[in-house]
């Protein structure tokens, strides 16, 4: 097997099933390791290796290539060699000889990753330039229980199998060793003889830097040598990230938000990518940025859903500096940082995780709970402690090195339920005989339960698309520990309805009341995600009902539901100028739209929609309190009509009017329940001319002392077809809004 196998993961994200549980708890078992053999057999002697590189997977671009690419490029000029494993040599099983230098895995550290505890095991786990510069070198750690024989190959000894074998750590599964040759930068994999003789030859699952894919080896990563500079950012993000702050998510994918049209159409690095999205995400409004996975994963095609370098963030946009540049300076700006983390499976590439040492080591052995049939992909044993410790640690990597804000958790339904997507008689029961993958809640426990402790600041959000309750509720009420949770009924029921004849939404006016029975069972977010905008479903523009000018007006009215609705906000990019066609990760955004009025008019819209979320305290503050909210009429099916009342908490700041309009009728002088008599403020009109609409300017409508339905005042407003209008009014007596 090559060094340079290119991976073969082109399995899509598939639908996800809808299903009901209650939560459930479990002891994890204990997995105990594959006795070790006194000696190893010997091995023949290995094919040769040398190979023609790959084409690189990404566009190549005029300038001088990154560093990560320049390591890449240099490894492709040189024919690899690999002699055997082990040449008719016995080589017996023992630990480290006492004169090679210090191990970085201590005693204790075997015990906890063992145990399923250890939080960094990147820090033990994987290669490590030395600290002495008397005895420079690496040192490598690879956890591979069941091998016969294990050798690091790599730059440093001409891809020789022969040349640097590792020694088993008694007692651990771990095999270990020092090698003087290497230095920070060289390209390595391990070679594997299993039990059964099979010669693997995988990347290492630790590495804190892989090859630019399609390449697939370790890059030896030395001390990062960063200079953060938002010591405001951290110092203040406990307060900025607390629930009654106002969330505006801006999902971004780095590899197709922009391009290079110039230099054949090559994506953006991190540092290039930097200042422009920064500057773009202030001047919309938004206060978070979502990156879609950025973890190494060798089918660009994932989007990074399909991970195999837990632990390196993707070469394919720099190198991890690059990363930490694109992070510090949207924490300069004011901007937090959301990564998505994908514990719920992963692809079979050879170079991989999968049969790691010629066994299902991270995967569950059984396919009835360790293949995914949606996804063609593997599932972690959560059951194994060395796996939960794996997950842990990869976790807080993201948090540690790369001051990330808060933890987006992929498929999470996927990990909760053992029949998820799959036929009666094609999945195994737990012990309780339940379908609750119990080893898998315990895990998500034990990780939100340890990020809490210590990063209380950062937020971990499931993206999770059933009625499992309390998901975002503490452990220690009986829930799974995240903060929030994507709300995906009311993002399915909000579309279905705008998707209707306006004629027949009458009748199903239940889709956009409904929502306010649950709202606040969890800490929701309102997603508008890439999984919207995929598969044949299209742009959320070509969603919409009627002409072109109609369907920009449904976005408008959609994104003022969305911002004037309790929790908090996400949209995927090129949705915010309503982009035309359905998103393609080979293409850039069609930033050319943004040249006519009505593309740009929803552009400006989302803009200003993100500026009133976060100033008005009624339409943040209490996304997560249903004292927040007052139905001012709810039920108005025939005209299609919605009002309500965002409010603050008392005594601070007044409440906030939205009206909606699901039809394209006018409703000139229509009459509103008011909490109080007096001037009412127009905030924002969707049907202003700077927005596409026609309306030249805000008015302020005066609330007559006229009882309305149980609310002691009226007012008389022109609600636009297809609009959505928000006020802010005098301070109300709390009284008058219950």
């Amino acid at each position: 097997m090559s060094r340079r196998s290119k991976g073969s993961s082109k399995g899509s994200r598939g639908s996800k099933a809808k299903a009901k549980a209650t939560a459930a708890s479990g002891n994890v078992a204990a997995v105990s390791e594959a006795p070790s053999a006194s000696e190893a057999p010997s091995v023949s002697e290995a094919p040769s290796a040398s190979e023609a590189p790959s084409a690189s997977e990404a566009p190549s671009a005029s300038k001088a290539p990154s560093a990560s690419e320049a390591v890449s490029s240099a490894a492709a000029t040189r024919a690899v060699a690999a002699p055997s494993l082990v040449t008719t040599v016995r080589t017996p099983v023992q630990e480290a000889p006492a004169a090679s230098p210090p191990s970085r895995l201590r005693d204790v550290d075997v015990f906890l990753f063992h145990e399923g505890t250890h939080l960094r095991l990147y820090e033990h786990l994987g290669s490590h330039p030395s600290d002495d510069p008397e005895r420079p070198g690496v040192g490598f750690a690879v956890w591979a229980p069941n091998a016969v024989a294990v050798a690091v190959v790599g730059d440093f000894n001409g891809w020789n199998d022969g040349r640097n074998p590792l020694q088993r750590r008694a007692d651990s599964g771990i095999w270990e060793g020092f090698v003087p040759e290497a230095r920070t930068g060289d390209l390595y994999k391990y070679r594997i003889l299993s039990s059964s003789g099979e010669r693997l030859e995988k990347a290492d699952p630790l590495a804190r830097r892989q090859e630019r894919p399609p390449q697939t080896a370790s890059v030896i990563a030395g001390d990062v040598d960063y200079r953060w500079g938002d010591e405001a950012w951290m110092g203040e993000r406990r307060q900025r990230q607390a629930l009654d702050r106002p969330m505006s998510i801006y999902e971004v994918h780095l590899g197709s938000w922009m391009r290079i049209p110039e230099e054949n159409d090559r994506w953006l690095t991190y540092r290039e990518i930097a200042p422009l999205l920064a500057d773009y995400v202030a001047e919309l409004g938004f206060t978070h940025v979502e990156l879609m996975p950025l973890s190494e994963h060798p089918f660009y095609g994932s989007w990074g859903y399909q991970t195999t370098g837990y632990f390196a963030a993707t070469a394919r946009y720099g190198e991890p500096e690059g990363l930490m540049y694109l992070v510090d300076t949207l924490h300069r700006r004011g901007i937090g940082v959301i990564i998505d983390w994908v514990p719920a499976h992963f692809p079979n590439d050879e170079h991989g995780l999968g049969r790691f040492d010629g066994t299902h080591l991270y995967e569950h052995e059984d396919p009835r709970r360790g293949y995914h049939p949606d996804w063609k992909t593997l599932i972690f044993n959560y059951g194994r402690h060395e796996v939960r410790s794996f997950l842990l640690s990869s976790a807080m990597l993201w948090l540690d090195r790369f001051h990330i804000d808060g933890l987006r958790v992929d498929a999470v339904a996927s990990m909760l339920y053992l029949d998820y997507s799959r036929p009666e008689g094609e999945w195994l029961p737990n012990v309780d005989g339940g379908r609750e993958n119990l080893e898998a809640i315990d895990l998500l426990r034990r990780l939100n339960d340890v990020i809490a402790e210590h990063y209380p600041a950062v937020h971990v959000i499931a993206e999770e698309s059933t009625a499992w309750p309390k998901v975002s509720r503490p452990t220690s009420e009986g829930g799974l520990g995240f903060t929030m949770k994507w709300d995906m009924g009311w993002m399915h029921d909000t579309l279905r309805y705008l998707g209707r004849d306006p004629l027949f939404r009458q009748h199903h006016h239940r889709e956009i009341n409904f929502r306010m029975m649950y709202a606040y069972a969890e800490n929701f977010v309102l997603p508008l995600s890439h999984d919207e905008v995929v598969h044949g479903k299209g742009s959320l523009l070509g969603k919409m009902q009627g002409d072109r000018a109609q369907q920009l007006a449904h976005l408008r009215l959609l994104y003022g539901y969305m911002f004037a609705s309790p929790g908090k906000k996400l949209l995927f990019m090129g949705q915010e100028f309503a982009q035309e066609r359905e998103w393609n990760h080979d293409q850039s955004l069609d930033w050319h739209l943004l040249e006519e009025p009505g593309h740009r008019g929803i552009r400006e819209w989302v803009a200003a929609l993100g500026r009133l979320y976060a100033s008005e305290p009624g339409l943040h503050q209490l996304d997560h309190d249903p004292a927040g909210f007052v139905w001012i009429d709810a039920d108005d099916a025939e005209r299609s009509l919605a009002s309500f009342l965002r409010l603050p908490r008392p005594g601070e700041g007044p409440p906030v009017m939205v009206l909606l309009n699901f039809t394209p009728v006018a409703r000139p002088g229509l009459e509103v329940g008011a909490p109080t008599a007096g001037a009412w403020v127009e905030l924002l009109r969707s049907d202003l001319r700077e927005f596409g609409g026609e309306r030249a300017e805000l008015a302020t409508i005066e609330a007559m002392p006229e009882a309305w339905r149980g609310m002691q005042a009226t007012l008389r407003i022109d609600l636009p077809p297809l609009g959505a209008v928000f006020l802010r009014g005098p301070a109300a007596d709390p009284g008058a809004l219950v």
